[in-house]
């Protein structure tokens, strides 16, 4: 997280009655007052007076802002990035939290923090829920026991769903898929995960005919809107070049969010109607864009699914993670990698992108820098980088065309070009505020647009405004992610079309409550979906958010070009910082290598 030390008094970040070591922290810019209140309220409630133990609160807090669901009290002195500040020694700062209410656990009392591997520290919840989805993920069968004359009939299955050469990986994944309860499916964009997906649900249902079972029950989900329309396109798409029969075994399949599949509580954000006493009813769960699934929402999926259900969970552990609390696939990827019990299945080679923007992509991937500066230096027909002094005049020519191409086929009224033209293009910053936010450059955008049809836009609702939702709306059906676009009807009426994850909606404006101007979007929000040419705007090396995790989430979000925008400093700085972010789920995973799964 970016630390910036506060100046001014009236900064929203500044705890006014904040004293000690908390006010020092906070004048610093390492503590907001978010931060400050929290400590001091939870210290208050506990009768705790030890400021190293409302520290250790406060540092806490902001690690869980910051996408961590623990702090490492050995090392956030290092990492703080702010000198001169006197961060109490690990011993001493032990010592005080081992003597503290907060971290008793005795009769009536409530534990508030939890320390793991003594260095680890946690507030309870998401201490809990760690512990929750080790232990049920570890509690599922690891093997599926296949005989040999079904091993054998697998392979000329095998043969069938992947009857072209350079299937190799896939087919190996298919394998591990089909002999484990959990399976982690990784890959990048292009490896064919979808490809892999759609052949192991059609074994998975010839397995039940051979069987005489009825055709397992099967979820197809995923964290946002977005996310779930592409799967449900991508899964029809792939399940159209099977056989004939294979076909119809997976004929009626519909993807869905998490939210959905789990049943959201108009109580409740973080608790659903599938739980453990009421479980899923499905035999197979399959969740793509496993690496934008927080720990909470982790734990809620694991404890609905029931025991013997085969859950596939699918991602790219190299893109970014949550915008909430945890890196759940990466952690997935090496906790359960590391045990002797289980198969990751990985796909490597990538078929989607020209030759260009894959070696860019896994250039950044694998910090190449030179490398990646090489091929954005030469450029071509694929990839190129505007790196000009003055930027502008060259974005111009670049989203004006398509913003004025949306506009026209939305006077037109021609919904489904309008809707098409949103996966045309897509500008991706790294900020939502600032010179190199997504505020500042949907504005210019429409000012272009406003230089160009010579009529201003002053009205919240134009035609061809391209949206996105930023909230789940149960009742309209659209939710997080979701894009649309306002088109004018025949009669003149402005209306919302949203593509959503099983249907296309058609709503008045005023019916969409949070949605934001989508010219240029961030690149968090981007995940889940792509677009033909792909436009990344970079912010300067200083900037926190600046991570090679963004960097190759930006690129690989492009079918067909990518143009970078940014000097070869906020290259070198991107692929030269990762994301980190603090967690313990991995060495729980690891570390219960021992412990016998249940049968």
């Amino acid at each position: 997280m970016s630390v910036v030390p506060i100046e001014d008094p009236r900064d929203h970040r500044y705890a006014l009655a904040a004293e000690g070591l908390l006010r020092q922290f906070n004048e610093a810019g390492v503590l907001e007052a978010a931060d400050v209140h929290v400590a001091e309220r939870l210290c208050d409630l506990a009768q705790e007076r030890d400021p190293l133990v409302a520290l250790a609160v406060a540092v806490t807090v902001r690690a869980i802002r910051g996408g961590s669901v623990c702090v490492d009290l050995t090392t956030v002195a290092e990492d703080s990035l702010v000198e001169d500040l006197p961060w109490p020694l690990p011993d001493a700062w032990l010592a005080a939290l081992a003597a503290s209410p907060l971290t008793s656990e005795s009769e009536g009392g409530a534990t508030v923090l939890r320390l793991l591997e003594g260095r680890l520290l946690y507030l309870d919840r998401y201490w809990r829920e760690e512990e929750q989805v080790c232990a049920d993920l570890l509690a599922r069968p690891a093997r599926v026991p296949l005989g040999e004359a079904d091993a054998a009939a697998l392979e000329v299955s095998l043969g069938r769903v992947f009857p072209a050469r350079g299937y190799d990986e896939q087919r190996a994944a298919a394998r591990i898929a089909l002999s484990q309860g959990t399976t982690v499916l990784t890959g990048g964009p292009g490896t064919g995960k979808t490809t892999t997906v759609a052949a192991l649900l059609a074994l998975l249902v010839e397995q039940a005919e051979v069987a005489g079972r009825p055709p397992p029950r099967i979820a197809l989900a995923a964290p946002t809107g977005k996310a779930a329309a592409r799967l449900q396109q991508a899964v029809e798409d792939e399940v159209a070049k099977l056989p004939a029969d294979d076909k119809r075994r997976l004929t009626g399949l519909r993807a869905m969010t998490l939210h959905r599949l789990l049943g959201s509580r108009p109580d409740s954000s973080t608790r659903f109607r599938h739980h453990r006493d009421n479980r899923l009813p499905h035999e197979v769960v399959v969740v793509d864009e496993t690496s934008m699934v927080s720990l909470t929402m982790m734990a809620r999926l694991v404890e609905s699914v029931r025991p013997e259900t085969r859950l596939i969970l699918v991602g790219d552990p190299h893109q970014l993670t949550s915008v909430e609390a945890g890196a759940v696939l990466a952690d997935l990827v090496e906790g359960l990698g590391a045990r002797a019990d289980v198969q990751i299945a990985a796909l490597r080679t990538s078929h989607r992108f020209g030759e260009s923007i894959r070696q860019l992509a896994e250039a950044v991937r694998e910090e190449q820098t030179d490398r990646a500066v090489e091929l954005l230096r030469a450029g071509g027909e694929h990839i190129e980088l505007v790196d000009d002094t003055d930027v502008v005049p060259r974005l111009r020519e670049l989203l004006l065309p398509h913003a004025a191409g949306l506009v026209k086929a939305a006077e037109a009224g021609d919904t489904a070009d309008a809707l098409a033209a949103l996966d045309r293009q897509r500008l991706l910053c790294a900020h939502r505020d600032g010179p190199h936010g997504v505020h500042h450059w949907n504005r210019q955008v429409e000012r272009w647009l406003g230089e160009e049809t010579g009529q201003p836009l002053w009205t919240k609702w134009y035609p061809g405004r391209p949206l996105l939702v930023t909230a789940n709306d149960y009742g309209l059906g659209v939710y997080n992610g979701d894009t649309g676009v306002v088109v004018r009807r025949p009669s003149g009426v402005l209306r919302a079309a949203v593509a959503g994850s099983t249907q296309q909606h058609d709503l008045a404006p005023s019916r969409l409550g949070q949605v934001e101007t989508m010219h240029a979007m961030t690149i968090h929000k981007s995940q889940g979906s792509q677009a033909d040419q792909v436009v990344v705007m970079l912010p300067p090396p200083e900037s926190r958010l600046l991570t090679r995790e963004l960097f190759y989430t930006a690129l690989t979000r492009a079918r067909k070009k990518v143009v970078v925008v940014g000097t070869e400093d906020d290259v070198r700085a991107a692929i030269g910082r990762r994301a980190v972010r603090a967690t313990g789920l991995r060495q729980r995973l690891a570390a219960e290598s021992g412990r016998e799964s249940a049968p």
